[in-house]
């Protein structure tokens, strides 16, 4: 179908800037501090997951993609002390390590959270459906870097950086096949639905996580370095 004057064409770097307006929506109504991004975006040939802690998600369906999201041990800590005193935790109660099992569960729920607000965007801006797998997070040392392939024919790879509301650094990339969206047709997208009530109800869940036995989260983190390799 040929393209006319008025189609509205939606490619790599509006799916990128959607991802990166979830991750500031999400992370600012967690921690109730102001999270932003660079206005100059990176074109990388690889993504890897860095130090101190990686994360990453797999997503499929419409179009096929990974996120990866590496934050430096002091913008981890600085998010998930935020999210869990806004949460009303004690700040004795908090764990002081970004290495704690506690962080990582945390910071891989903040992580499902953005990406399913994206998810949920994609669905309703470009009516196309895709399903996500369960975030994984690893507290990495610092002279590993590790390399994560997605099956993508015509792969497309970005990295964004971002800042907290200390100035700590993090990092976002993603790969994606090259794709164009092409709006052949006038149609009204969905409500968003309110970020304040998405991080209410995972509000429990987190917490159930957050206090998981510690020896089934060691587990998981062991089968998980195993099957990459490591």
């Amino acid at each position: 179908m040929e393209k006319t004057e008025n189609s509205v064409v939606f490619g790599t770097e509006d799916l990128l800037v959607s991802l990166c307006n979830s991750v500031t929506k999400v992370l600012t109504v967690a921690t109730h501090s102001q999270i932003h991004y660079s206005a100059m975006v990176q074109r990388i040939t690889k993504t890897c997951l860095k130090p101190d802690i990686g994360c990453f998600v797999l997503f499929d369906g419409g179009f096929s993609g990974l996120v990866i999201l590496n934050f430096s041990a002091q913008a981890a800590m600085e998010l998930y002390e935020s999210y869990m005193l806004n949460m009303g935790m004690a700040k004795s109660d908090l764990a002081s390590a970004f290495t704690s099992d506690e962080v990582s569960n945390v910071m891989g729920e903040l992580m499902n959270q953005i990406v399913g607000d994206f998810t949920g965007k994609i669905g309703r801006e470009l009516q196309t459906h895709i399903t996500q797998n369960q975030p994984k997070m690893l507290a990495l040392n610092k002279q590993v870097m590790l390399s994560v392939d997605t099956h993508l024919d015509q792969p497309e790879a970005r990295r964004v950086t971002f800042y907290t509301g200390r100035n700590n650094v993090f990092y976002l990339e993603l790969a994606i096949d090259r794709t164009e969206f092409i709006k052949v047709r006038d149609f009204e997208p969905l409500e968003a639905p309110d970020p304040d009530e998405l991080i209410a109800q995972a509000n429990g869940a987190t917490t159930a996580a957050a206090t998981a036995p510690v020896n089934d989260s060691q587990s998981e983190h062991d089968e998980l370095l195993k099957s990459l390799g490591m």
